[in-house]
């Protein structure tokens, strides 16, 4: 074999591994963002049925503790995905909203929802 072919060769794994290395990063760091039973649930709350104070998030994410509800908005607020503003109101109120960087997971909330519906009538319907 050829230098230059054994060099290219090389090459080509090197770059294989980057890619599988960035790939992988990229789930891990987007799993770090959105793991957990309730991210999900807020954000598409938010994303899909506009903005809501912390109430009407509670009341719309069954069965999420509001110490729970609390941490998961600060951790979202944090990643830039929502947005926390103190309304000027008696008494104060907070309202919670989806950034546009947030609805950049739009499209890849759709599709969970989809497979999980699907996946949900693959399980209960089997023959």
């Amino acid at each position: 074999m050829e230098p230059l072919e054994k060099e290219l060769i090389n090459a080509c794994k090197i770059d294989y591994q980057a890619e599988r290395n960035e790939m992988t990063l990229g789930i891990r760091d987007a799993l770090d963002i959105i793991d957990g039973k309730w991210k999900i649930l807020i954000i598409g709350t938010l994303s899909f049925r506009g903005k809501k104070r912390f109430m009407e998030l509670l009341r719309e994410v069954d069965g999420i503790a509001a110490k729970m509800l609390s941490k998961e908005l600060q951790e979202l607020e944090i990643n830039k995905l929502i947005k926390r503003t103190v309304c000027d109101t008696k008494p104060i109120t907070v309202e919670y909203e989806i950034t546009p960087y947030g609805k950049t997971l739009d499209k890849a909330i759709i599709e969970i929802m989809k497979w999980g519906v699907e996946h949900r009538r693959t399980i209960m319907y089997q023959d």
